[in-house]
């Protein structure tokens, strides 16, 4: 099994910590990974745009003029796609664009984002997640300390309440509890960085 140090939030090492190959160590699937992010990207859209057919627009009740006699091309309604006003061909309705992936992929793809941050080195274990304050500058103080960089996505088993008020206002910085932590969000970090016990919740979900 591999290991992975877990340090203080003052970055001194406490002990390795023994994670299973199985779910942070394995080969993955980018095809089911791809999936499952644009799953997760598309469910977000509203897919609300609308355009009017011909059934729909007002007017068109009968034919504009004799169907013979005029010298102009038959007509039936004014409603028809060609005129001004008239219907939108094929246009936009109101619909879901979320789709259905499987169990066993969703697994798949969440253990695949996984193993890629632990492969690149981006994966971070902590003892614990809990500041004693609220204040922005200590959460800066925190990243400073860490030597955390870029988007850095912090997961946690416990209450982080001071941690997501400490950090809200800061853009590349989000707060996950450990039962909402998606393949999104981990594929989206630079930085992923558990807590303790996090690590061993992960485990027993996706074992």
């Amino acid at each position: 099994m591999a290991k992975i140090q877990i340090v203080d939030l003052k970055g001194s090492k406490i002990k390795d910590l023994q994670i299973n190959d199985e779910i942070w160590n394995i080969e993955g699937n980018n095809l089911v990974l791809k999936k499952a992010i644009r799953l997760q990207l598309d469910s977000m859209r509203q897919g609300t745009a609308d355009t009017k057919g011909r059934s729909e627009v007002s007017g068109g009740g009968r034919k504009p003029y004799r169907q013979k006699g005029t010298g102009n091309a038959r007509q039936g309604s004014i409603r028809a796609p060609h005129y001004r006003g008239g219907g939108i061909v094929f246009g936009p309705t109101p619909r879901k664009y979320d789709f259905k992936v499987n169990r066993k992929e969703g697994r798949l793809a969440l253990k695949t984002a996984l193993s890629q941050k632990f492969a690149e080195k981006k994966l971070m274990v902590v003892d614990t997640l809990e500041l004693s304050s609220m204040k922005t500058k200590d959460a800066r103080q925190l990243l400073d300390t860490l030597k955390l960089t870029g988007k850095v996505l912090f997961v946690s088993t416990h209450d982080a309440e001071n941690l997501y008020l400490a950090t809200r206002n800061m853009g590349n910085i989000a707060v996950l509890m450990a039962d909402e932590i998606n393949v999104y969000d981990i594929v989206n970090a630079d930085m992923l960085v558990c807590d303790e016990d996090t690590m061993n919740y992960i485990e027993e979900v996706l074992k």
